[in-house]
């Protein structure tokens, strides 16, 4: 019986995909899903993958369906009591993976816990030990630690607001009781749209510092790209719509729009970042047709 599924996105990251597939111990209880996103070397990729690690389940998607789609193709795939979400751009340097079923299995209204995250250059700082609370206005928060070199100052599990994407074990019939990733975001956002809807489905999101893996970052996007903009401008508009209500949505949408926004409209044109600037109005433009529309954004 398959206790736990790993599931991850490859989209043209075949040396990564293999090199978290390479640290992770492969048992009878264990199942690694890998869905290919479209990679533009798709046959090639896949083929790789399977031939290098024929224990390994290869889901081909025709089209490139995002963070979340491709994760929800892995959620139907698998047959796991835990499904694992883990970024291909990850590694394992100790598999401890029981202690976040453990803490999975501590309380009956934990329905999702998220590892201790390094990053896997220099001296492996910290990236996230927990979140702090979205601000209502600004849709900001902070990651615990973040930057931080590691000597055990934050080894104490504890509640999170919301999960990290790069790394995120949830309980099977949680999903089954709150529904499978929001796929409307495409990229960015989705896990803390997806977090509260397991928060007000009652579940908690927890911590657990016994479990570390050691991330490369932002492999697949860049840091300051188009694309990066783009999804990053229209998607944190699109979390307000979905989970903000009465004046502090419009509070939000001015400080967004008439601070945040016009700020960064005003400064890219002054630096003559054409392609930056192109990127912030097509994000603006593509939420309010959502919003007029009530469809899916048209992807970047």
């Amino acid at each position: 019986m398959i206790e736990l599924s790993i599931i991850t996105i490859n989209y043209n990251g075949l040396a990564d995909t293999c090199a978290l597939i390479e640290t992770i111990p492969f048992n009878e209880n264990l199942e690694v899903i890998v869905v290919d996103n479209a990679s533009r070397n798709q046959k090639e990729e896949t083929n790789t993958i399977a031939k290098r690690f024929p224990q390994v389940k290869v889901i081909k998607s025709k089209h490139n369906l995002g963070f979340a789609g491709g994760n929800n193709l892995g959620i139907q795939a698998a047959q796991g009591k835990y499904l694992f979400f883990i970024n291909n751009d990850t590694i394992f340097k100790d598999f401890n993976i029981q202690a976040l079923i453990d803490r999975l299995e501590s309380s009956p209204t934990i329905g999702i816990v998220c590892p201790k995250i390094r990053f896997a250059w220099g001296n492996n700082p910290i990236q996230f030990t927990g979140y702090t609370p979205l601000s209502p206005i600004t849709v900001r928060n902070q990651a615990i630690g973040f930057g931080e070199e590691d000597q055990g100052q934050y080894d104490t599990p504890h509640p999170t607001p919301y999960a990290h994407g790069a790394a995120m074990m949830i309980k099977r019939e949680a999903i089954d009781k709150v529904g499978l990733m929001p796929e409307c975001f495409f990229l960015y956002y989705e896990e803390l749209d997806w977090s509260m809807m397991f928060m007000r489905a009652g579940f908690e999101i927890w911590y657990e510092p016994q479990c570390t893996i050691f991330h490369k970052e932002s492999q697949a996007t860049g840091q300051n790209t188009p694309l990066r903009t783009y999804y990053m401008v229209r998607n944190r508009l699109l979390l307000v719509k979905r989970n903000w209500s009465g004046l502090t949505k419009y509070l939000s949408y001015a400080y967004l729009l008439g601070g945040v926004g016009l700020r960064d409209i005003c400064k890219n044109a002054i630096a003559g970042k054409w392609d930056i600037l192109k990127a912030t109005l097509r994000g603006i433009r593509d939420f309010y047709m959502y919003s007029s529309l009530n469809s899916h954004p048209s992807t970047y």
